[in-house]
């Protein structure tokens, strides 16, 4: 098998179920334990995410802070990966924020996937990507200049025990990030990092490119 990213050989096992690619660093889940789009569809249909809940709100605040940090509601958003209950999307259009959502289940109009945007967010979806590299080289091509790609994800380091940890235990996550393979992605498509925290990630646009 090769890496879903960077399409290295996969030779080291981290456990059972993931690779451990010794080129972007991330962890990939074998091919043979995702579940069906079916299956994925189901366990998402199972989660609670209400978008007037206090506490998920609080938990994407990240995301939201930083777009209205530095983002006005002039500017046009793309909510990727918006679920079963877009908070980041909700709490952004209380603020007269021009923000649209596109979710594979949920909200699945492809025509909004045709623009491009000044900020695109996506919140725990990024380790969900059956094919990262085409997912990121797509959300890449729609960023205007001066563009933001702002992502969750619970980055892996060595200090986590990995056979207990909730990311490795959720049965729809197949890839999973440490810190240099953001370094790797930002890299290959010519991104700056702003922000990289274990759970919040902002990349920029070089101000040269689109």
């Amino acid at each position: 098998m090769n890496c879903t990213l960077c399409e290295s050989k996969l030779t080291q096992k981290k456990d059972e179920y993931y690779y451990d690619c010794g080129t972007c660093r991330a962890l990939v889940k074998d091919k043979k334990y995702y579940l069906s789009a079916e299956a994925e569809k189901a366990e998402y249909e199972l989660h609670n995410n209400d978008v007037n809940d206090v506490r998920y709100q609080n938990f994407t605040m990240p995301i939201t802070s930083y777009v209205i940090k530095h983002f006005s509601p002039q500017h046009k958003g793309l909510d990727f990966g918006s679920g079963t209950g877009p908070v980041i999307s909700s709490m952004l259009s209380k603020r007269n924020y021009d923000i649209v959502q596109y979710d594979p289940f949920f909200a699945p109009d492809k025509k909004v996937l045709d623009y491009k945007y000044d900020y695109i967010v996506s919140c725990e979806v990024f380790e969900h990507f059956h094919h990262p590299k085409m997912e990121i080289d797509r959300l890449r091509s729609m960023l205007n200049k001066n563009g933001s790609l702002l992502i969750m994800t619970s980055l892996y380091n060595d200090q986590i025990d990995f056979d207990k940890w909730n990311y490795r235990n959720d049965d729809t996550h197949v890839f999973i990030y440490r810190k240099e393979t953001i370094e790797y992605i930002a890299a290959e498509q010519q991104l700056e990092i702003d922000v990289m925290t274990n759970r919040f990630i902002a990349l920029r646009t070089l101000p040269t490119l689109t």
